[in-house]
């Protein structure tokens, strides 16, 4: 048995990984501010929570210090909680989401510091998204190298904030010897998600054609533009693993070989809900 700390753990990775860690009988932790998160996907199917309640956490990692007492109890602290949302909330939002999410890491990184006795192991989830944007606008199956990480060219002020968290991480290996794992995320999807203004591009998509005709179904971009994207059972599947053999072995990514078009989502969606949708690209 593992004692975890989750943060970020009432979203839609953090609350399926805490269910698969209770699952598999380890003591969980969980910090999240539910900004996004929500304490119900944290309950099973009788409206109660899969963690005691003394195990639940409402805080802002961007305040210092504040899961020092936390990080004293645990083995493992697996970091998720970040500030991220869809394309147009997050160019919208640049300034603010590079400021708070250098923070959060950072904050969360200084208190893990405090126990290098105790903790054995630190794992730091990061983003495709810091990949060089020159390497990102291609249909073509090339597959991101880590070593092209730098010279760095994130498209935006998100991708720069996490990869700012990955060497910050990579600091607190070198210097405390905590063992560390860094994932680099590929665009994750899957139940339970945001369908709001801060949806990504499958939730949002999905929402666009429930609502249509009321809503046009407008897409950003040619369609044309292309993700990787995983489905969050997978992601979780890949957390698991790393829990066991991820440590100390620099970046890892964690994404499919093949890449789909936007254009394909939207098709594909409109084909499910059986509706007759015009498309619009814009």
């Amino acid at each position: 048995m593992k004692k975890v700390l989750v943060t970020g753990g009432a979203g839609m990775i953090g609350s399926n990984l805490v269910k698969c860690l209770v699952d598999e009988g380890h003591e969980v932790f969980v910090i999240d501010n539910l900004w996004r998160g929500k304490l119900d996907y944290l309950q099973n199917e009788e409206g109660e929570l899969i963690i005691p309640e003394t195990h639940f956490y409402k805080l802002d990692l961007l305040q210092p210090n504040i899961a020092d007492d936390i990080i004293s109890k645990v083995e493992y602290v697996v970091h998720l909680a970040d500030i991220v949302a869809g394309i147009d909330y997050v160019f919208s939002n640049q300034g603010g989401i590079f400021r708070d999410n250098i923070l959060i890491n950072s904050n969360t990184i200084t208190s893990c510091r405090k126990y290098k006795e105790s903790l054995k192991g630190f794992m730091y989830v990061g983003t495709a998204c810091s990949f060089p944007l020159t390497r990102q606008s291609s249909l073509d199956v090339i597959p991101l190298r880590e070593d092209e990480l730098y010279p760095a060219l994130p498209e935006s002020a998100y991708g720069w904030s996490k990869l700012m968290g990955q060497y910050e991480t990579e600091l607190l290996q070198h210097e405390t010897g905590i063992p560390t794992c860094t994932l680099m995320f590929h665009n994750v999807y899957g139940s339970p998600c945001d369908y709001g203004e801060r949806s990504q591009v499958i939730p949002a998509l999905i929402r666009k054609a429930i609502c249509y005709p009321q809503e046009p179904f407008n897409v950003w971009g040619s369609g044309e533009q292309g993700r990787a994207f995983i489905h969050v059972d997978d992601i979780v599947e890949g957390i698991m693993l790393s829990l066991e053999k991820g440590w100390g072995h620099g970046h890892i990514q964690l994404g499919p070989s093949v890449c789909t078009s936007i254009k394909e989502i939207a098709e594909t969606v409109v084909d499910i809900s059986t509706k007759e949708i015009d498309i619009f690209y814009d």
